[in-house]
């Protein structure tokens, strides 16, 4: 019988079983302990401290490699381009993983963009993405030579061509389109219904497409939608490339447009309950879409491109955490265990932002004792800041036990805030039994480093060495520290 205080949790069975296709594929228990990658999880917090995300390299890189050949085979000689989703995860080393797997990059910000321009993306394999880019980042995309900007708004594409004329140089675009297709997913996740910031209506599309042809600087080679995140098949998919094939059928007249961006969104299993279709599945039924679509139109099947980033980088991902309180609340329908963890809502948003579902499991040992209904939260001063709503956990967790949650590889480092003044994690790969450092832990000094009011006092103008100190870099020791921020 499901619990009352969590219908939606499954029966308890083993409170100690990594669930497949939640957990990374490398993860697993060993002697009782989690281990992901070949290395115990316990040696890791031992020298880093938690918390911290794990990231376990060949999985995110065989991800990458599966979903870009999972549509190159669907689409055959069409031809697809495959861009990794930067706001999910974006790192230098994950750039450079993303790169050597064969796929681009997509940057919505001028950080994202300096991230992959510094790790040495090369310039054309990258797009820019954002409904309100600045004149700055605008100016800086043109100016490096990025292959691709997507057209947000009427005003972004004399924007994008002012500067490509300023540059002397022709700027390829595509233009978004809101294209009305409401996908199944969370209200805030959906992307492409009517009344939202992204994209251009289809009604107008046809208006703006014509102006950017007459805007100097500018080569207009292709449409982009994104209809949601989190989906699970490929239905919406499917509708969305009907939609979208018309328009640029309409749209080609003697300039026939040579690519087709569907976006990306494709779901991952966060809990036991989810089931998303296989990625080949959807990579052929939309493929059949896209085809079927353009011999009613009588058009040929334009280059296709996608734009995963959860999908690759979210089940490679857990997040490790030193349980601090263990707390017991009787309600009238039964008892929930709060259990509270060293990290929370600063470094991992989503439950708060869209009710997001994730799976725990104690990892540095494993228990006999019967499993508890248990609620995991995190220490911000918020009550809502909930890492896991309902998860079975031992009966016997306490204090100083590691907990691990799992699929967190994907826009929990990304939306990592500052709130309570709390440092953020590290981020640390494993691949082949070694763990290295991908972004270092901030430490107290780091976050009081751009607090003005904490310089000597003085005036900063009276002596320019004060800014020199401000803006130094910290020095920082091969470890990100041994005690928990």
């Amino acid at each position: 019988m499901p619990h009352p205080l969590a219908p939606q949790l499954p029966d308890a069975r083993d409170a100690n079983a990594l669930v497949d296709g939640v957990w990374p594929a490398s993860a697993e228990r060993v002697d009782g302990a989690l281990n992901m990658g070949g290395v115990p999880v316990t040696d890791i917090a031992a020298q880093h401290g938690t918390p911290f995300l794990l990231v376990d390299e060949t999985v995110a890189r065989d991800r990458a490699r599966r979903i870009r050949e999972a549509f190159e085979a669907a689409f055959g000689s069409t031809g697809v381009d495959v861009y990794y989703a930067g706001k999910a995860l974006l790192t230098a080393d994950v750039a450079r993983w993303m790169r050597a797997e064969g796929l681009r990059i997509d940057v919505c910000t001028g950080g994202e963009l300096a991230t992959a321009l510094r790790a040495g993306v090369e310039p054309a394999a990258i797009g820019f993405h954002g409904n309100n880019k600045s004149e700055l980042e605008i100016e800086a995309g043109v100016t490096a030579g990025i292959g691709t900007f997507i057209i947000d708004s009427p005003l972004e594409a004399e924007r994008i061509s002012a500067a490509a004329s300023r540059a002397g140089r022709v700027q390829r675009v595509r233009l978004r389109i809101s294209v009305g297709v409401h996908a199944s997913t969370h209200e805030f996740l959906a992307t492409s219904h009517e009344d939202q910031k992204f994209g251009i209506p289809l009604a107008e599309a046809a208006a703006v497409a014509r102006r950017i042809r007459e805007l100097p600087g500018l080569e207009l080679v292709g449409l982009h939608t994104h209809i949601g995140s989190q989906i699970f098949d490929a239905t919406g998919f499917a509708e969305s490339a009907r939609r979208m094939l018309a328009l640029h059928a309409e749209l080609g007249g003697t300039e026939p447009l040579p690519e087709l961006n569907l976006g990306g969104g494709f779901g991952i299993a966060y809990t036991a309950a989810d089931s998303p279709e296989p990625i080949e599945t959807i990579a052929s039924r939309l493929a059949d879409a896209v085809r079927g679509a353009a011999d009613e139109l009588g058009i040929a099947v334009p280059r296709i491109a996608i734009e995963p980033g959860r999908w690759i980088v979210g089940p490679a991902g857990i997040t490790v955490y030193t349980v601090g309180t263990v707390k017991p609340v009787r309600l009238g329908a039964g008892t929930r265990t709060y259990v509270s963890v060293d990290g929370g809502m600063g470094d991992n948003a989503r439950p708060a932002l869209y009710g997001a579902q994730y799976s725990a499991r104690i990892a540095s040992r494993a228990s006999d004792a019967a499993p508890m209904l248990a609620r995991v939260a995190g220490r911000h001063c918020e009550s809502g800041d909930i890492v896991v709503d309902a998860e079975w956990l031992p009966a016997d967790v306490a204090p100083g036990d590691l907990l691990a949650v799992a699929a967190t590889g994907a826009y929990c480092h990304s939306l990592a805030s500052n709130y309570n003044a709390a440092p953020r994690p590290p981020v640390l790969a494993v691949r082949g039994g070694e763990v290295r450092t991908l972004v270092r832990r901030e430490s107290i000094d780091d976050l009081l480093a751009r607090d003005a009011g904490l310089d000597t006092g003085l005036d900063p103008g009276l002596d320019p060495g004060l800014d020199a100190a401000a803006d130094a870099p910290h020095a920082d020791p091969d470890t990100d520290g041994a005690a928990p921020a």
